[in-house]
């Protein structure tokens, strides 16, 4: 629902936006012939519409929000004294080198709170930061940058800053109406455990089969005795917080998973220290820990890491708990999401059904629209999908709350998907296809998270450290020399350009989304789909209006007629072209494209 805030309404021409020529051909990017590329556009006026238009935060649907996901190390460096972390505690000291992609960058909570108004503008209601807690600085070859191997559980990581200065950042946030949301883990903590078996007595060798692994031991080897001796190497014998994460007998202790079988589940993370979550005991530590970071903070709900390497049972006890708690804490639309690393419907669905979270991030939703505008598949991939959607709906959840993202921090960006799969592919075809991939994140069931630098061209080289690029001014050699879309600047430069194609039309997506009920909370229906790359249709139906979304994804103009029960579809986003007589309703669209109409529902058609 918007609010009483006044609402700025922006002057569109009726004419379709400019022709972009690419050199493209038929179903393929890399031959010569030329395809004119025309970008759908606006109706006659659009609203801008920003987290201030917006209903409190305190009270809003989850469903309502855009969020940003973002690495703080890697956005801006409010203040380069923090830039080597603790003075004190040396576990969380050093590990900061701005040339390499393994290192803390600088970037810290007050440069995020500097940029608020650039997040505010570009339409973002919610920001998810990676793990913030303190963490181990130095592991092997690396830093905690990232923030995923946390010593303890109730201090800032002190590279980005304080607690005062988070309590801080979300009051200045939550006065702009955004909400703050931290990335959680209760699969693992920091390295710390080492293997006596594995490590040797001085904690520092790879006695196993595999250099660098410690060889997973099945649950069925430590039910016969064949288990390892686990010790802690002098000085680090109290690093963890709370103190009970410091007694071995809290962990698996079983080496390292394979990623298969019940090693996903009872090994270690690549070496992280794997919590017995079996365990009553640690059950309620873990609740306990963060039911003390919702009262001290208050933030507006929790991203969830590494779901499906926690036994199910957990998240039955854990979730409704920390609902239950944040309600306590005046905040009743607490939300928390989880990372489940698959993009299978049925297998996806099982964490918000039997495992009682109340969303996941929707790698199935990831996946289908990579398989279409990357792969270029047809459409039904995306039919598929949504048909699958039933697997979702519970009682107090249902499709409609997944989170729905195009690439991210470990697969890597949308926009190094395509380079990888097409790297002769035109800037203007790279773009387009961009924006329509956002276009369906935004207007397909589901909540939209733009990926912190896509807004400014980001590329990347790959996935992991080759996805997490600086915002602010780099002196990484391998991401100076992306090539970036949209600009002439590289990461080199400062990239904050609310000018950018890219971060324009983002802010203009959201002011659709944010404008139109139905676009975020409604009924879809999938309502033609095909084997080739082309028309993809679903309508958005509430009880008082339909919405007709479409999508093109060939790079050949595309024109379909659909049989719609209601008259009178009116312009959101035009279509190339749009009749309609006796309840048949034709688009016709451009190459990689997209259009919305809208009707009431009482205007039937006859």
């Amino acid at each position: 629902m918007l609010g009483n805030t006044k609402v700025i309404k922006h002057s569109i021409t009726l004419a379709m936006a400019g022709i972009v020529t690419a050199a493209l051909a038929g179903c393929s990017s890399e031959k010569s012939e030329t395809v004119d590329i025309i970008e759908s556009s606006p109706a006659v006026e659009w609203h801008k519409v920003s987290a201030q238009n917006l209903a409190p935060y305190q009270q809003r649907d989850a469903r309502d929000e855009v969020f940003y996901f973002v690495m703080p190390d890697r956005f801006d460096n409010g203040d380069v004294n923090n830039d080597n972390g603790s003075a004190t505690k040396l576990e969380s000291r050093g590990g900061f080198d701005q040339t390499d992609t393994g290192y803390y960058h600088g970037g810290d909570l007050k440069g995020l709170q500097n940029k608020l108004p650039y997040l505010h503008d570009m339409g973002i209601t919610s920001i998810w930061m990676t793990p913030i807690m303190r963490n181990q600085a130095v592991q092997h070859d690396g830093s905690g940058y990232h923030g995923y191997w946390v010593v303890d559980f109730t201090e800032i990581d002190p590279h980005l800053g304080t607690n005062e200065e988070l309590k801080t950042f979300i009051e200045e946030a939550h006065k702009l109406n955004i909400k703050v949301f931290f990335d959680i883990i209760a699969n693992h903590s920091a390295d710390v455990i080492k293997y006596k078996e594995c490590h040797g007595e001085d904690g520092k060798q790879w006695l196993g089969e595999t250099v660098g692994l410690c060889d997973y031991k099945t649950l069925a080897q430590v039910a016969a005795g064949d288990t390892y001796t686990p010790f802690v190497m002098p000085g680090s014998e109290d690093i963890k917080v709370p103190a009970w994460l410091n007694e071995s007998k809290y962990y698996h202790n079983q080496g390292d998973s394979t990623w298969e079988g019940e090693s996903a589940v009872y090994g270690d993370f690549a070496g992280l220290d794997d919590i017995d979550t079996d365990n009553p005991y640690v059950v309620q530590g873990m609740i306990d820990i963060f039911k003390d970071v919702i009262t001290e903070f208050k933030p507006d709900g929790f991203r969830i890491d590494t779901v499906k390497h926690v036994n199910i049972e957990f998240w039955q006890e854990f979730s409704p708990a920390l609902l239950a708690h944040a309600k306590t804490q005046g905040i009743p639309n607490f939300f928390m999401f989880g990372e489940v690393y698959s993009a299978d419907p049925e297998y996806l669905s099982q964490f918000t059904t039997t495992g009682n979270l109340q969303s996941i991030l929707d790698f199935g939703f990831q996946s289908a629209v990579q398989a279409t505008l990357v792969d270029q598949q047809g459409t039904d991939v995306l039919a598929r999908l949504f048909e699958a959607d039933s697997f979702y709906k519970d009682d107090d959840s249902d499709a409609s709350m997944l989170v729905n993202f195009t690439g991210n921090h470990d697969m890597g960006r949308f926009a190094y998907l395509l380079k990888s799969k097409h790297p002769d592919m035109s800037e203007s075809e790279a773009l387009a296809r961009i924006k329509l991939s956002n276009a369906m994140m935004f207007f397909s069931r589901g909540i939209p998270v733009v990926y912190y630098g896509d807004e400014q061209g980001f590329v990347g080289d790959g996935h992991d450290r080759d996805s997490r690029q600086d915002m602010m001014p780099s002196k990484v050699l391998s991401y100076n020399d992306d090539d970036l879309l949209g600009t002439s600047a590289t990461t080199a430069d400062a990239n904050f350009d609310q000018e950018h194609i890219l971060y324009k039309d983002l802010a203009y997506l959201a002011s659709i989304y944010q404008y139109h009920p139905g676009l975020r909370i409604s009924e879809q229906e999938t309502l033609y789909s095909q084997d080739t790359p082309g028309i993809f249709a679903i309508t958005r139906t509430t009880e008082t209006e339909q919405y007709l979304v479409v999508f093109n994804t060939a790079l050949e103009k595309q024109k379909q007629t659909f049989k719609m029960p209601f008259a009178g579809y009116e312009p959101i986003v035009l279509a190339k072209d749009k009749t309609e007589e006796d309840g048949q309703v034709m688009i016709h669209l451009a190459p990689l494209s997209f259009a919305i109409y809208k009707a009431d529902s009482t205007n039937v058609s006859q």
